[in-house]
């Protein structure tokens, strides 16, 4: 793998799953051999968001002298992927992933996971076991929305809603630079002035191509709402909470829920979860880097020795 001076990713690369070409890329330490457990990102799905969401986060990793290899892939629909015009649910993204795994990882990995992306993680985890050693849940959804079915005919007729010229058009107003701003600061950071040029730019590229818009209008569907509530309790490898201190909701069945709330919940149902609260809201690994990558470390350097002895 070609490593250059200035990044810790390799050039983006690819892997074929059901005639689809799915893009990721590896980190690893510069200048250092990699060694541990792997990590493997899930990023979140939404207006121009991709694998590059998780650019700070590995820098700082690496910068903090952590030296995991990481693998970033861009789920389909978004980033370097391919973008079907189709309907996405999170069975769909964590078949592509198991493959991911199957084929190009082929060893235990600590699955790190994004916000509503957590279903994703929970179908894989019932899949692929035996690949996933470990879970870090990064502001996991309210629980009153994670443990409640959407009705199906509404997620069709919002999915139909979207899928059309009215769609369309939403979507070009939604990847404007103001109303990115304005979304960010209401609903994913704490502090308005954290969002800054590099999640703006980013998002605006990333949106830039049209065809991102079916996986999230995939995702405001709510084609992810399920009653997750059994298969959390079934989860039986470790499992890390990180809840930012002001969390909050999008979802109107998840406003009046607290941070302590929240992470009460997930613990009560998970067999082996442990739970931290730290500084920030909703998208902890880009707007609290430094604070995220020290928090989750010594959970993930557990996971790793307890493989080594097992």
């Amino acid at each position: 793998m070609q490593q250059l001076s200035s990044t810790t990713a390799s050039p983006t690369q690819f892997h074929t799953w059901d005639n689809y070409r799915c893009a990721y890329e590896v980190h690893q330490p510069i200048n250092a051999t990699p060694e541990g457990i792997a990590l493997l990102l899930i990023h979140p799905i939404g207006v121009g968001l991709s694998r590059q969401f998780w650019q700070r986060f590995c820098r700082e990793w690496y910068n903090a002298g952590h030296r995991n290899l990481i693998y970033n892939p861009d789920l389909l629909g978004c980033g370097e992927s391919d973008k079907p015009h189709v309907a996405y649910n999170p069975t769909d993204w964590a078949k592509q992933l198991q493959h991911f795994l199957q084929t190009v990882v082929q060893k235990p990995v600590i699955l790190v996971v994004q916000g509503a992306l957590f279903p994703v993680a929970i179908e894989l985890v019932q899949t692929e076991a035996l690949l996933i050693a470990g879970l870090v849940l990064c502001g996991p959804p309210a629980w009153a929305v994670i443990t409640k079915q959407s009705p199906k005919w509404q997620q069709k007729l919002t999915w139909n809603l979207l899928d059309s010229p009215f769609g369309n058009l939403f979507y070009r107003y939604a990847r404007r630079k103001e109303f990115l701003r304005s979304f960010s600061s209401r609903q994913l950071f704490a502090n308005s002035d954290t969002v800054d040029g590099e999640w703006l730019n980013t998002l605006i590229a990333g949106a830039s191509n049209s065809q991102t818009r079916h996986a999230v209008f995939s995702f405001l569907a709510g084609f992810w709402r399920q009653n997750y509530s059994k298969a959390i309790s079934s989860i039986k490898q470790p499992t890390l909470v990180v809840v930012g201190e002001i969390a909050s909701s999008i979802s109107l069945a998840g406003k009046n829920e607290s941070p302590d709330e929240r992470l009460t919940d997930y613990l009560a149902c998970l067999p082996q979860g442990r739970g931290i609260k730290m500084t920030g809201r909703n998208v902890l690994p880009y707007e609290s880097t430094a604070e995220f990558a020290s928090a989750i470390a010594p959970f993930i350097d557990e996971v790793d020795q307890s493989l080594k002895i097992a």
